[in-house]
């Protein structure tokens, strides 16, 4: 009899086996993100089993190649095993990424970001159906789901703990901070309140949302796709509304954040939300690093800072998939030449050409252009002095964590809205005007920076929030105590089933 055989055996007979079932939205950085708090949680309670569930290409990029002992049955999803973290109760399986076999993309603009919008499209069209048959599949043979978490985008997961898995807990995993959060929970009562007509936000771009809770400094033009700017009806936008509507029924909302970065916003969305609402992050203070830094930087960033004075490297970093258009990353580059501030630039290689003539040889002495670097440990070195950047969530926490000041370009989704509270709410960055990379804009953001007082009152105030950021997560932090809440959810399990 095999170990989930036995565990499936003593559920039946003491009702003690725990099984979370966990699905990730297998885009960006989503399924990472998820996985770190799910990854705390099965070295937590070891008892327990997770299985986690995502696309084929989101686990092999996270797991590697599916155990062989998972070919037995060519019929059930393919498992991998955690090689990252020796833990025998995390394995993986696939779901079907809902792109049709010999599928030919009908995007014709060849930027590789349209693509990735027409995919994400047909993974949401077909996603609940896909995610139930994966699941019931691996359910019949480990056992009954105690508990599921889920990614907050993928809303239907609430429904399925509900309904189709008896009232089962339901955590929903928001990777970014309560700010964006809000926006989505409050998206019918934004859209009521504006009272857009046939031009939508056309000429209101720059008025505030202040009669939302805790966003008194927010712009109609800082809202994510989705809310009320962009196609309202596309699959991703409804995805997203719904999202919002769903959030009061999670049994816990969990969050990449810490308390002490928005206690307005979180103090009001407590007294809406009837469920726990627990931040605890940031979750990359909390995770084990799995390669060594020399061993993650292959294109040796590390080593050339060694070489470089204290805070006084830019640098510059877009993302897995978010990239300014070309004629910005010239003005860009032109900045840094101009101003002679010496810079280490994450550049992937097929965005090279869009380089000005000579950039690369003119700028040896002092630029290193590189196609990845490993971002955590660069932004931690003590020659950087500020993160040109995209505002992604994970790239500001890691930006705090490292108390690094930021200049923001934000590209889509939560960047805006991110990019906002770190120049306007934090304080600990600048924001290109119009959000727009042009030479003279950068050469004065760096001058700001490198040369004012203001710049170093953003540096002492990312730097207190470094200090905060670090506290949340000790012993008696309130990351640490909401960790240890969210570890009680899932180890009860069936006690914890609604009414």
């Amino acid at each position: 009899m095999s170990h989930h055989d036995e565990q499936f055996r003593m559920s039946k007979n003491n009702n003690q086996f725990h099984h979370v079932v966990v699905m990730a939205f297998p885009f960006g950085s989503h399924a990472t993100a998820i996985l770190n708090p799910v990854r705390r949680l099965a070295m937590a309670a070891p008892t327990v089993t997770f299985s986690f569930f995502s696309t084929a290409k989101s686990n092999t990029s996270i797991f590697g190649s599916p155990s062989l002992l998972s070919s037995n049955n060519s019929n059930k999803p393919a498992a991998y095993y955690n090689n990252d973290v020796l833990l025998s109760n995390l394995k993986a399986y696939d779901v079907d990424d809902g792109v049709p076999e010999d599928y030919k993309l009908t995007t014709t603009s060849g930027n590789p970001a349209d693509q990735i919008l027409e995919i994400i499209d047909l993974f949401i069209k077909s996603m609940a159906e896909n995610f139930r048959k994966a699941i019931d599949d691996v359910v019949e043979g480990v056992g009954p789901a105690s508990c599921v978490i889920s990614d907050a985008f993928l809303w239907f997961a609430g429904e399925m703990a509900e309904e189709e898995m008896g009232g089962v807990p339901w955590i929903s995993f928001w990777g970014g901070d309560a700010s964006s959060l809000s926006t989505h929970f409050y998206t019918d009562f934004i859209r009521q309140s504006l009272n857009l007509g046939e031009n939508g936000i056309v000429g209101r771009e720059e008025e505030l949302i202040n009669f939302t809770p805790g966003l008194s400094t927010i712009r109609i033009k800082d809202l994510q796709e989705g809310i009320v700017v962009g196609d309202l009806e596309s699959s991703f936008s409804c995805m997203l509304h719904r999202m919002g509507q769903m959030f009061p029924r999670a049994t816990a909302i969990i969050l990449n954040s810490f308390e002490d970065l928005n206690l307005p916003v979180l103090d009001d969305l407590k007294s809406k939300l009837p469920n726990k609402f627990l931040n605890v992050g940031p979750l990359i203070l909390s995770s084990t690093r799995s390669s060594s830094p020399s061993e993650l930087d292959a294109n040796g960033c590390l080593p050339w800072l060694d070489g470089q004075k204290p805070t006084s490297v830019a640098y510059v970093s877009f993302g897995r998939v978010a990239s300014p258009p070309p004629h910005e990353l010239v003005a860009l580059a032109e900045g840094l030449e101009e101003t002679g501030t010496p810079f280490l630039w994450s550049l992937k290689d097929h965005l090279k050409v869009h380089l000005p003539k000579g950039f690369l040889e003119r700028t040896s002495g002092r630029g290193f252009v590189v196609p990845w670097a490993p971002q955590r440990e660069v932004l931690e070195h003590v020659a950087i002095g500020v993160f040109v950047t995209h505002c992604g969530w994970n790239s500001v926490l890691e930006s705090i964590i490292a108390g690094v000041p930021m200049i923001g370009r934000p590209v889509f989704g939560d960047h805006m809205i991110n990019c906002r509270m770190i120049s306007e709410v934090w304080e600990i960055g600048i924001e290109m005007k119009d959000r727009i990379f042009t030479k003279y804009g950068m050469m004065e953001g760096l001058d700001l920076i490198f040369c004012s007082g203001k710049g170093k009152k953003l540096r002492e105030k990312c730097g207190a929030l470094r200090g905060l950021a670090k506290h949340v997560i000790s012993p008696n932090g309130s990351s640490s105590k909401n960790f240890n809440t969210l570890l009680e959810v899932i180890s009860n399990g069936l006690n914890n089933k609604k009414a």
